[in-house]
């Protein structure tokens, strides 16, 4: 599967756009009702038959312009099973910026991708434009992670289609090898992984991480993984205005990578203007010795190189601020919610869909799309390269990335772009994902702010 960027922290433009929208029209459609209107979908549905005929019934889905293909299959597939027919409709990129804009003026598709996590899914107000989908036979057989994905204040809005993007570090085998590395110096921490920079430079002569500052978006993982010793209640605290992004351990996390990782020499050179796409080139070619990133860098390694060839040069580890476990991060071919559209047929086949989706043609989506299975009962695909199992091995454990756990994703990204350009000092940094955060969950009427 060709995916977006993973976790794409929420831009400016959203944050004015919703701002915006909830002052207008609470982010929907003024005809939509309240959550407890009645039609179906409104409470838990009764048992769907997935492949009851549906001759005659035409559904819209919204998907990003780089992920139109993804459906393809099981589009193709229910279309036969009951003659429905769902059309996908691309919205320009933006993606998470023209949505809730289409949205606001009271256009809507019967499904949509939509990133299931507490940050982003409220900005499509789910409580009053989606479809609730708690009790549907598929959501008792995702997995454990998977299932915490797609739920506000308790109701399911999302169905779960693919796994989440899993954060940890690709390394050059060769290059590892020269340096007389093995998977037992593999860092149970953040400050290992910088001496295993370290020694990877030093021993083998190449930089130890490729960092990507002219795509900016890869520049927060470096900080994420230093906020995994940030206990459950901490983020309650910031979700509620009682704990801030100014937090000591926050301005930490980012001086750490400001100076003992980019000011310490262990970046390529050209860190300020390096690309994604240039990270899998440095990769691939033993340039760099590590990439710490999420699963679109597999999937652009797949999209230039064989399993076979993978495996021969490719490995993955994961890694947290204490410990060996891994990230999750949603993204937005995650999850497909479905939209109440005031027409009942049309709201039974997007559950139909839904149910047929992550029910019958389940083992025939994952196979054809070679991604791993969300629901533990269902086995992925033969010849997924060594790195995706290693994530899938990890992803029970992992810990969620920020926009996960916050109501609001800043777009940290940019402000540590501002950072290595010598705009910002890491409080500074600190400083402007707190006002963003407080401004955005203002206008979404969090509790506290």
């Amino acid at each position: 599967m060709q995916r977006v960027r993973p976790a794409l922290p929420v831009l400016r433009a959203l944050a004015l756009i919703c701002a915006t929208a909830l002052a207008a029209t609470a982010c929907s459609d003024p005809t939509a009702g309240d959550g407890g209107g009645g039609g179906a979908g409104s409470s838990p549905a009764a048992r769907v038959d997935p492949t009851a005929r549906l001759d005659g019934v035409k559904l819209t889905m919204w998907t990003a312009q780089n992920t139109l293909g993804a459906p393809r299959q099981v589009i193709d597939a229910f279309e036969k099973a009951t003659g429905a027919t769902v059309e996908a409709q691309a919205v320009p990129d933006l993606y998470e910026q023209n949505v809730p804009t289409k949205l606001a003026s009271g256009d809507r598709p019967d499904l949509m991708f939509w990133q299931p996590s507490v940050s982003t899914l409220p900005f499509v107000q789910p409580h009053r434009n989606l479809l609730p989908l708690d009790g549907e036979p598929w959501a008792a057989k995702l997995g454990d992670t998977e299932k915490s994905l797609g739920v506000v204040d308790g109701t399911r809005y999302a169905a779960i289609v693919t796994s989440p993007a899993v954060l940890g570090v690709y390394y050059n085998k060769d290059v590892f090898r020269k340096a007389g590395l093995t998977e037992a110096q593999f860092p149970h921490g953040y400050a290992e992984l910088l001496k295993l920079g370290h020694t990877v430079k030093d021993r083998a002569g190449v930089a130890a991480f490729y960092e990507s500052g002219g795509d900016k978006w890869p520049l927060q993982w470096h900080t994420q993984v230093q906020l995994t010793d940030l206990d459950q209640r901490w983020w309650d605290g910031l979700n509620t205005n009682k704990e801030k992004w100014t937090d000591p351990a926050v301005v930490r996390a980012i001086t750490t990578y400001k100076d003992q990782l980019l000011g310490a020499g262990l970046a390529q050179k050209n860190y300020r203007t390096g690309t994604f796409t240039g990270s899998a080139d440095a990769l691939w070619n033993g340039e760099a010795a590590m990439v710490l990133n999420v699963t679109s860098f597999q999937t652009q390694l797949q999209a230039q190189h064989t399993t076979a060839e993978i495996d021969r040069r490719i490995g993955w580890f994961p890694v947290s601020n204490s410990d060996a476990d891994g990230l999750y991060s949603p993204d937005q071919t995650n999850g497909v919610v479905a939209f109440r559209t005031g027409d009942e047929k049309r709201q039974n086949a997007a559950r139909q869909f839904l149910a047929f989706w992550l029910g019958p043609d389940y083992p025939a989506y994952i196979e054809a799309m070679k991604i791993p299975s969300v629901q533990p009962a269902v086995p992925s695909p033969d010849g997924l390269p060594e790195t995706s199992l290693a994530q899938l091995k990890a992803l029970p454990t992992a810990d969620g990335v920020f926009q996960a756990k916050a109501i609001v994703a800043p777009d940290t990204h940019l402000w540590l772009a501002d950072m290595i350009y010598g705009k910002k000092t890491p409080r500074e940094v600190a400083q402007a994902i707190q006002d963003q955060f407080a401004q955005v969950a203002k206008a979404q009427g969090a509790p506290g702010f």
